[in-house]
């Protein structure tokens, strides 16, 4: 088994979805077979309009040919392992590149870097992983929040100078996904709640605003942004139980078991749609909202 990268583009030609698969040719059948069973790393290439560099981990369960496409390979990805970094890793630092395994004996880069599927050495995933969880306070559950997930009572973990197999460990730790997701979510909303539109700042200039999972961790749902959510406390609170939910089209909707409707009505934005990301990928996938109408939503 051995770390990887696997370059990935929010347009591209080939059938990827970075939390379920990555499609790849046979060219790079090889190289990603030596990442089966273990954690590789996305990259959005540099050419790319804003890149955001090294931006998720996940775990290759396996490799399969792809049986819609002669020719064509998967890397299936173990669910509840992707996870997206809450600081994106740019390819360079103010010194050098982040990945020194593509530099050649003088110092270059190496042809390597043009290679989508390319191994990863275990010092390289060390340095991307830890700059890409960062430990920014502010974007901290609030207390009690990772209280309200049993089992989950991690304490903070500082994460420099852990070597890359320890470093692993910290890829599932509940607290440290509930952060890096909670970081993706409100950047990717701005800090506002989708349901009513407002953006609250506290006095300590923290935002007044939670990270709610459309389809919840419990029941498979994984944490990216497209199954998640910007919302105040009560919304979040009336969005868990089922008193609003979501259309395909995103129009919100309000439960006739509501015990007040108006006043409910009253608190969804003037669009009567959620307020949605900017980047088309980050917007609620159709098959999150539609399962969270179906198992959580009380017609």
């Amino acid at each position: 088994m051995a770390f990887g990268i696997f370059i990935h583009r929010s347009d591209s030609i080939y059938d990827d979805i970075p939390s379920e698969r990555y499609q790849f040719p046979k060219q790079y059948l090889s190289r990603a077979q030596q990442c089966e069973g273990d954690w590789i790393v996305y990259l959005e290439p540099s050419k790319v309009k804003e890149t955001k560099g090294y931006f998720a981990v996940a775990k290759v369960q396996e490799i399969i040919p792809d049986p819609r496409k002669q020719d064509m390979f998967l890397a299936v990805i173990e669910p509840g392992t992707y996870l997206d970094f809450g600081d994106p890793v740019s390819f360079r630092d103010e010194n050098s590149i982040i990945e020194r395994g593509l530099l050649n004996d003088q110092g270059k880069i190496s042809g390597r870097a043009q290679a989508a599927v390319r191994t990863l050495s275990a010092e390289d995933f060390a340095r991307i992983v830890e700059r890409g969880l960062g430990r920014d306070e502010d974007i901290l559950p609030r207390v009690g929040d990772t209280m309200q997930m049993p089992g989950f009572h991690d304490a903070q973990t500082l994460f420099q100078h852990m070597p890359a197999r320890e470093r692993v460990n910290q890829l599932t730790n509940r607290a440290v996904r509930d952060r890096n997701f909670r970081k993706n979510v409100l950047r990717a909303y701005g800090e506002r709640c989708a349901i009513t539109g407002l953006r609250l700042i506290n006095g300590g200039g923290r935002a007044e605003v939670e990270a709610a999972h459309i389809r919840p961790v419990e029941h498979d749902g994984p944490d990216i942004v497209s199954n998640g959510l910007a919302l105040s406390g009560t919304a979040h609170w009336m969005f868990d139980r089922g008193l609003v939910g979501l259309a395909d089209d995103l129009t919100i909707l309000v439960s006739r078991q509501s015990n007040d409707i108006e006043a409910v009505t009253s608190m969804i934005n003037s669009s009567g749609k959620i307020l949605v990301p900017d980047r088309l990928a980050n917007r609620p996938r159709t098959e999150f909202v539609t399962w969270h109408r179906e198992n959580c939503f009380k017609q």
